[in-house]
């Protein structure tokens, strides 16, 4: 009796082992990957502060947009930030408001871009198709659907909302108040 309750506890470990390994594998990449996003991050914040990047590869996006309390500015302000426009991604440099419009200047991020990707190929890897195999998921789903029947009940462990009340323990409690006014109120 012995020999099978060490089985079963190394069968435990083991099974918690393999557990532990998947996850430190899918959590170990992923934190090299936003560690990878960090760093190039403060790399460009650093180079935009010390107005050292390539000013050769600005881009300035102009913003209609109306803002009646905001008065122009003659000078850029230093901001962060960063979007993605047709695949491509963008970090803001500096921003400027004049004559109801918003210029921003914006640089290119190459590094982000390919850390972006190497992140969705990394989480596609997860997939158990094959790249060009079109996926089957849909018609077991259906199947299940169609074919399966399950039922769910809903049962209540205590009464809380449900409780009911008495309508007569309820209208000995209030009692029912009318005014009789029929003058209207005075002018002032």
């Amino acid at each position: 009796m012995g020999h099978f309750n060490t089985f079963g506890t190394v069968k435990r470990g083991f099974t918690l082992f393999l557990l532990a390994l998947f996850l430190l594998n899918v959590l170990g990449y992923y934190g090299v990957f936003i560690g990878l996003q960090v760093s190039n991050t403060r790399a460009m914040q650093t180079s935009f502060d010390n107005d050292t990047y390539a000013q050769l590869h600005e881009v300035t996006v102009k913003v209609p947009l109306t803002v009646p309390y905001l008065g122009d500015s003659h000078e850029y302000v230093r901001v962060d930030g960063e979007f993605e426009h047709e695949g491509e991604v963008y970090r803001m440099v500096k921003q400027r408001y004049q004559s109801d419009t918003l210029y921003i200047v914006c640089v290119k991020d190459k590094a982000s871009k390919k850390i972006n990707q190497a992140l969705t190929d990394y989480v596609k890897t997860f997939s158990d198709k094959p790249a060009g195999e079109k996926g089957n998921s849909k018609t077991i789903q259906n199947f299940i659907k169609d074919y399966m029947t399950t039922t769910t009940e809903l049962q209540w462990q205590n009464d809380g909302w449900n409780k009911r009340i008495n309508e007569s323990a309820y209208l000995s409690q209030y009692q029912s108040v009318g005014i009789l006014h029929t003058t209207p109120p005075p002018k002032g």
